[in-house]
Order: structure tokens, then sequence, then C-alpha cells
């Protein structure tokens, strides 16, 4: 199964690791620090246009996704189920 994470992309719910809400990049260090190592390895990409609204992690990439973190778990949701 694929989730859409917004404009173009598309990754298989098995990739999935985590789906942050944006603000946390501002909030916890450890999260700064985790995507600015993604950042240096190239790992990042930024999905569309839009202000970024949550951060997807999967288990080769970064994603910064114009779609909420909340609208992603559902989708991410609704694919555990199988």
């Amino acid at each position: 199964m694929y989730i859409h994470l917004g404009g173009e992309k598309i990754i298989r719910a098995s990739e999935l690791v985590a789906i942050f809400d944006i603000s946390i990049e501002q909030s916890s260090k450890l999260s700064k620090q985790f995507v600015a190592d993604a950042k240096k390895r190239k790992d990042v990409e930024t999905i569309g246009e839009e202000e970024p609204k949550s951060i997807v992690v999967t288990q080769n990439r970064v994603y910064y996704s114009p779609i909420s973190s909340s609208t992603l778990k559902k989708r991410g949701h609704h694919f555990a189920a199988y």
C-alpha cells in the first residue's frame, strides 16, 4: 500500500517510520539534530512549494510535507490495518 505525502510524492506504507508535526523541529533539540544530520547526508526532500506542516521519516529519507501530520497519520493508520 502507498501513502500520498503531497504534491506528486507517494511512499510505500512499509517504509514509514514516523510522522511529526513541523513544530517538533523547534521544540526538540534531538529532532532538530536528526533533521540536520539528514540534511548533511542530503536525505531531506521538501515536497511542493507550500509551507511544510509535517515531517515524515522513512527508512531512507526525511520529507517536509505540506499535509498536516494528523491527516498523514490517518492515512498511515488506514494502511497499517492491512
